[in-house]
């Protein structure tokens, strides 16, 4: 094992150093056709780095020639290749600027919004990258509706919006956890509203009547009446919307536990009335 990996590793050491040779032969000859042509052949071999330094120092030798857009073309995708997606993004724009009438338009127009989702980063982070990603592909799909890229585009619109939906909903619930119930009331129905056809909207409502609820439990006593109430009046939206719900007898738990409240700070409100 260990000659076999000396021997790979004098492998690699003499291709090295053959191709530097040969760059260094290119460079000092000063002929723009051979290093365009070997800059080609690396890219084909997907040796992306130095092709991409290649294509860089022959694209203002190119620039208004026949070559120029094929140039940027490949250099883009040697960005996109090494993964570095905001440079590629970049790339990509600047040659839907210069070739708006190309024929790879609406395949550049794509691979310039998918940079914007492969930069994407996790929930917990800033979603800046993600609402970028929303906006490019959609702008996609509006330049190109019959595009074949378009049921892909719409995929990664969703998934980017499950994603802005997770990264909201763990802000709501860090407020329920943290007792910011009127807060969490709040940024719970806010969420209904930026996702309505979420399949987790009724897990949303249950947790706005639970804020409301607990809201009311900890507030003074004379608002405590009105925000019971206020309980009750979203059960019933509850109700109305997720009728069939399997978390129905959750919220209907908060409805009748509100209720009861109700009925005792009544009976409260009588009795002082009376002994005035």
């Amino acid at each position: 094992m260990r000659k076999f990996l000396v021997h790979s590793g004098l492998c690699v050491l003499i291709l090295t150093s053959a191709c530097n040779r040969e760059l260094h032969r290119i460079e000092k000859s000063g002929d723009p056709e051979r290093k365009l042509d070997y800059a080609n052949k690396l890219y084909d071999k997907k040796k992306y780095a130095t092709a991409q330094q290649l294509y860089e120092e022959l694209r203002p030798v190119y620039k208004g020639t026949d070559k120029f857009e094929d140039i940027n073309y490949r250099n883009a995708y040697c960005s996109y290749n090494l993964r570095d997606y905001v440079q590629a993004a970049f790339l990509f724009k600047n040659y839907l600027d210069a070739f708006p009438n190309s024929p790879r338009a609406q395949e550049v127009d794509y691979m310039q919004a998918f940079c914007y989702y492969k930069q994407s980063p996790k929930v917990p982070l800033d979603q800046t990258n993600t609402i970028k990603a929303i906006s490019a592909l959609q702008t996609f799909i509006n330049e190109f509706p019959n595009g074949d890229k378009v049921p892909e585009a719409n995929l990664l619109i969703e998934l980017c919006r499950k994603k802005l939906e997770q990264k909201e909903f763990n802000a709501a619930e860090l407020y329920f956890n943290l007792g910011y119930y009127k807060a969490a009331n709040i940024a719970f129905k806010s969420l209904m509203r930026n996702y309505p056809d979420s399949d987790k909207g009724d897990g949303y409502k249950l947790y706005a009547i639970r804020s409301s609820y607990r809201y009311a439990q900890i507030s003074i006593p004379e608002k405590q009446l009105e925000r019971y109430q206020a309980v009750l009046t979203e059960y019933m939206d509850f109700n109305d919307h997720y009728g069939q719900s399997k978390l129905k007898p959750d919220a209907e738990k908060y409805y009748n536990l509100a209720q009861n409240n109700i009925k005792i700070l009544e009976h409260e409100q009588n009795k002082a009335k009376s002994a005035q």
